[in-house]
């Protein structure tokens, strides 16, 4: 097959290989228990603060957070904390992680993942790991995040810092096309 002239700048095969995770990111794979009245999603069992799932982690606070349809809350990363993701098989949300890590092995590595989307998966951010999501869906979407760090709002005490929304360019958080 030959392609016209000025589509071929354009062509590229599609990847359909797994792109490797960044340097301290995990994806967990949930089960969900359903029957006639909804259902059930175990979220992490607990031994002495740390989750099975994610060992070195030790439970500090839980968090519970809403976002508007359409919705771009991005980018901010951490010092120290790291945080686990949840966000609830009903709701659709797009998050982008980025490693902003000088000298990681995945330095600038750009990840992304659609949230809930019928699934239940946990995410683990690790401190440095620049992070943000867009809500996809038609409601205000949720999260359930974990953190091993205790939130403050306090100048000079807080651990959350800020990166442009567009730092890998706006069309990321467009939904995949693939």
């Amino acid at each position: 097959m030959k392609l016209l002239g000025e589509l071929k700048s354009f062509f590229t095969f599609q990847d359909y290989g797994k792109k490797p995770p960044i340097d301290g990111v995990a994806v967990h794979v949930l089960s969900r228990f359903a029957d006639d009245g909804g259902s059930m999603t175990e979220l992490a069992r607990f031994t002495g603060g740390v989750p099975d799932a994610f060992p070195g982690f030790t439970l500090a606070q839980v968090n519970y957070s809403t976002i508007e349809p359409s919705v771009v809350k991005a980018f901010h990363l951490h010092h120290r904390q790291t945080d686990i993701w949840f966000v609830p098989p009903e709701d659709r949300v797009v998050l982008v992680l980025v490693d902003v890590r000088a000298g990681s092995p995945t330095e600038k590595r750009v990840t992304k993942l659609m949230l809930g989307d019928g699934r239940s998966i946990l995410v683990r951010i690790p401190p440095g790991v620049a992070h943000g999501c867009r809500n996809v869906g038609p409601m205000p979407a949720r999260i359930v995040y974990l953190t091993d760090v205790h939130f403050s709002a306090v100048a000079g005490e807080t651990d959350e810092g800020r990166l442009p929304w567009d730092l890998v360019g706006a069309d990321i958080w467009e939904p995949s096309k693939e």
